[in-house]
């Protein structure tokens, strides 16, 4: 009998949602290469026997460069450590190649110093390389996975795998959180763009050559002995799937669904000897993947016969049922084997060895996870191949975007387009004149996405990006080389008329769950280029549209004004490979053809569940002519109000289901702020409108002072969950201007489920803000967490106490990161 179709996966409930049961029987047995000679295994059991208890519990954490320093690693004995998405060497981020190898060292050192009668055991570093090695100035940015799968190139891929290796190898790291094997199921979720398709047989496909490209063919050979590192292929399982695409949410899927999809890219990864498995943040059926033993110990490492090592993601041990960030024994018990732990190591080690201690975790599993530990880093030759400064290709800086690397780079651009419209306007004359407007068109970060130089990817210019190109530099360098002439022009003003505009709109970046959005459009103010193409076409200009985007939306207004549509997914730092499709030679012809198709089917509307305008697989080809157009509806058949969940009060008014009150901060008298201008709490508050942005785009205090204190507040009755941005170190943002000095500072504080919750803090810095200017003050959500706040409870996110006289005037409360805030608060602990 055949084995299900995907199809059938989708449509058949044979396993009712709901039941997080799993039976290893069903799922496919696969063959992991040999990849070990019996000396080093036999090396790895010796050292597993010499290692004293202490030595094994730090070979199963993983804590953060940020919060970690060599002389910890030699002291508590830690087997790895990576860099987060904000984190750099001694604090910077942004820190030249240099320095990473120079802390790669250290840490290396620190591992090795060990006092006599204990083995040395290397350290090994991780490191989001998810699009190159996208965390270094000057490396090579490739187009993030949802445009490599329009690619439909798998050898493609393999040296994408090969160039990254080689970047990363250069600073001296040796392991790298990728591939992203998701099959994203529904484009509302943030992290979509990681994935290189909804189809789990185009994922499967890429799996192998990924592999292959990181770490070599499998072979018993070191790993570091080639021009390779260790790869990880996450989230496992279903981190694509989850409810309304909410990042670390749940799937509540049939376990065929999960096998069969989900499962699927899997099998190649094993069968290619994959090293490393990063399970997913988020549940299958309510179960956190990080404890199911089903599908850790008896699916992966028992039927699947994974021999690698099964790693955590960024603290997610501490959102299993009965564990925290500082102790979770069962995430150990159902098969992990280290726990990413970022800034929580401490605590985590001192109960794990407590817990190993009284047999709540035994020996026996422990020595398994640390024997899987051992074989990865036994592999990957770390005990031979000394220092990362020692190894081939450390410090050969002028490989970090070598020509080779970006030529590699720019062809990936190239094949990833995809052409969703063309009347007849492509391709371009190279010689005419062309103007260029649009907010992406000169931004080489926009065009990258997140996960590229810090976690967000936000709050970078293209100073930061030396040898890269944007799609305005491509388009110029092509268009000036062919003796025409080009024009960079935001909004679409021109000196001297254009033959054909190129208009670039998109998304901005994201990463992780703050890429999530409630429907699959663009944000109303992402919108404003369309404007632009309109006036041009009115003006008779031929537009051609190019999309940064890292999902098919809902853009049917772009395409229905646009003479031709191209969407560039988030090309990276080769931004020439678009002009490289969009022009014809010197005899008219195009010089390289459009070979992109689609990843996913294009929505008709905004709606998920809404009908399909382009399905999977569709791309057009010069071959095919220009085609005719029928106007497509422009109704998005969802609300577009532009809210988003992570704005509280914005343009004067609290967001929708949030209340702005005003009352004694001791209890008593209180005043929900509805119109301007208010009283409140017998007249010693008053509240006026004032201009922010647009007219009464914000909200002044005058507060007089009294010991019973005033507090202002932005409340629900629906209390939210902040856990998962407190994790990923977000900030509470207010944009405020102090409109008189203050003579104290106020208080800040989160409310649980109606109470203070003890998450109040000092913000010394709101005080010291100058007088008369707006300032966006950035406040670590994990101020509120260390204060004691339950933050998976908060029903007011902002809570603004002072006893004292204040004059300030409120404008923005929302979540966000650090390249957002131009004053970022302490975290004082009174």
């Amino acid at each position: 009998m055949p084995a299900p179709s995907f199809a059938q996966a989708r449509d058949t409930a044979i396993d009712h949602p709901g039941e997080a049961t799993i039976h290893p029987e069903q799922w496919p047995e696969v063959a992991f290469p040999k990849v070990l000679t019996e000396e080093g295994e036999a090396h790895v059991q010796a050292l597993l026997a010499q290692m004293t208890l202490r030595q094994k519990v730090g070979q199963i954490i993983q804590a953060d460069i940020a919060s970690v320093t060599p002389e910890e690693v030699r002291e508590y004995r830690l087997g790895s450590v990576l860099n987060g998405g904000n984190s750099g060497p001694w604090g910077d981020d942004l820190a030249p190649a240099a320095k990473w190898l120079e802390l790669a060292d250290a840490f290396y050192d620190a591992s090795m110093d060990v006092p006599p009668g204990e083995p040395a055991i290397p350290i090994v570093w991780g490191t989001d390389a998810v699009h190159g090695h996208s965390n270094i100035v000057g490396a090579t940015i490739f187009p993030h996975n949802v445009g490599l799968g329009a690619a439909r190139d798998p050898e493609l891929i393999e040296r994408i795998g090969q160039v990254t290796a080689v970047e990363i190898r250069v600073t001296g790291q040796e392991w790298t959180f990728a591939p992203t094997v998701a099959v994203p199921q529904d484009y509302r979720w943030g992290r979509a763009y990681e994935g290189y398709s909804s189809d789990p047989a185009l994922v499967a496909a890429y799996v192998g050559s990924m592999i292959r490209g990181l770490q070599g063919p499998p072979s018993v050979a070191p790993i570091l002995a080639g021009p390779h590192v260790a790869a990880s292929t996450k989230h496992y399982l279903a981190d694509g799937a989850t409810t309304d695409g909410k990042d670390q949410g749940d799937a509540a899927i049939s376990e065929l669904e999960l096998r069969l999809v989900h499962g699927a890219p899997y099998i190649p990864a094993i069968e290619n000897g994959v090293a490393t498995i990063m399970t997913s943040f988020s549940s299958w059926n309510g179960v956190k993947l990080s404890a199911h033993r089903g599908l850790v110990t008896d699916v992966l490492k028992g039927r699947m016969n994974f021999g690698g090592l099964v790693v955590t993601d960024w603290n997610a041990h501490g959102q299993v049922a009965g564990c925290s960030n500082a102790s979770c024994p069962k995430a150990i018990n159902a098969g992990i084997d280290m726990l990413m732990a970022p800034d929580s190591w401490r605590n985590l080690y001192d109960s794990t060895l407590s817990q190993v201690r009284d047999g709540t975790i035994s020996m026996e599993r422990l020595d398994d996870a640390v024997a899987r530990v051992l074989r990865v880093k036994q592999r990957l030759g770390l005990f031979e191949m000394g220092k990362p400064s020692q190894r081939a290709l450390s410090g050969r800086y002028e490989l970090l975007g070598a020509a080779d690397h970006r030529a590699v780079a720019r062809e990936a651009v190239r094949k990833s387009l995809v052409l969703l419209k063309n009347t007849g306007v492509l391709p371009l004359r190279a010689d005419a004149r062309i103007l260029v407007a649009g907010d992406a068109a000169d931004d080489i970060a926009r065009q990258s996405g997140g996960w590229t130089l810090s976690w967000q990817g936000t709050g970078l210019d293209n100073g930061l990006f030396p040898g890269a190109t944007s799609l305005w530099d491509g388009i110029e360098q092509a268009v000036t080389s062919a003796g025409g002439s080009a024009e960079l022009s935001v909004e679409g003003e021109y000196t001297a008329r254009p033959d054909a505009a190129i208009v670039v709109f998109g998304e901005t970046p994201y990463a992780e769950f703050q890429g999530d959005i409630a429907s699959l459009q663009l944000r109303p103010e992402l919108r404003q280029p369309i404007a632009t193409m309109r006036r041009l076409k009115e003006e008779g200009i031929p537009v051609v549209a190019v999309m940064i985007t890292g999902r098919p939306l809902y853009v049917n207004e772009a395409l229905n004004v646009a003479d031709a549509f191209i969407t560039a997914w988030l090309p990276g730092s080769e931004g020439g490979g678009v002009a490289d499709v969009m022009f014809a030679g010197a005899g008219g012809e195009p010089v390289h053809d459009f070979q992109g198709r689609l990843p996913a089917a294009w929505p008709a509307s905004a709606r998920h569940d809404g009908e399909t305008l382009f399905p999977f697989g569709y791309g057009l080809r010069y071959a095919d002519g220009p085609g005719a157009w029928t106007p497509l509806p422009e109704d998005s058949g969802v609300s577009d109000d532009g809210s988003d969940g992570g704005v509280f009060f914005e343009r004067g008014l609290p967001a929708s289901s949030w209340s702005l009150t005003v009352s004694r901060a001791d209890g008593g008298e209180s005043l929900r702020v509805t119109t301007v201008p208010a009283e409140a709490v017998q007249g010693r508050v008053r509240i006026t409108a004032t201009d922010y942005g647009v007219q009464e785009g914000a909200r002044s205090f005058a507060i007089d002072p009294h010991p019973g204190g005033t507090a202002i507040e932005l409340g629900t009755f629906d209390p939210i969950d902040l856990s998962r941005q407190t994790n990923g170190d977000m900030l509470l943002l207010t944009t405020v201007r102090l409109d008189a000095q203050l003579s104290q500072a106020p208080r800040m504080a989160v409310r649980c489920e109606g109470t203070d919750c003890r998450g109040e803090v000092p913000i010394a810095e709101f005080g010291a803000l100058p007088v008369g200017e707006w300032q966006t003050l950035g406040i670590p959500l994990k101020c509120f967490q260390t204060a004691g706040a339950d933050m998976g409870a908060i029903s007011a996110p902002f809570r603004l106490t002072t006893s004292g006289p204040a004059r300030f005037s409120l404008a923005r409360v929302a979540l966000g990161s650090l390249s957002d805030v131009d004053v970022l608060a302490g975290c004082p602990t009174d």
